[in-house]
């Protein structure tokens, strides 16, 4: 949706503590910071749950590597996503942000 409200974790290393408003805020704010920071970020053991209220839980692991040390991830994730016709209107993420923390640091 043109006004999606992305929320990154409390803590979350691109979370800023706000949500991002729209898709542009979103792919600046959280995707171009992943794909230019990290090695092969993808999602494993991904389960998609459908909820009541057009409401989505996926869950899984995230893992990469961090391209200015090496430093490899693995992290629990789980998003919960709202949808109205079809597009998404709201994002939550949650995740182990301590393990970015400290993978960033090594």
């Amino acid at each position: 949706d043109a006004k999606v409200e992305w929320n990154e974790a409390e803590s979350f290393i691109y979370g800023d503590n706000k949500p991002f408003i729209g898709p542009d805020a979103v792919v600046n704010g959280v995707f171009a910071k992943i794909g230019g920071e990290w090695d092969g970020f993808t999602i494993t053991n991904l389960q998609v749950i459908n909820m009541d209220n057009g409401m989505v839980l996926a869950t899984g692991r995230y893992q990469a590597k961090y391209k200015k040390n090496g430093a490899v991830l693995d992290a629990q994730m789980a998003h919960v996503w709202t949808l109205k016709d079809g597009k998404i209107v709201k994002f939550q993420q949650y995740t182990d942000t301590k393990q970015f923390a400290e993978v960033i640091k090594k």
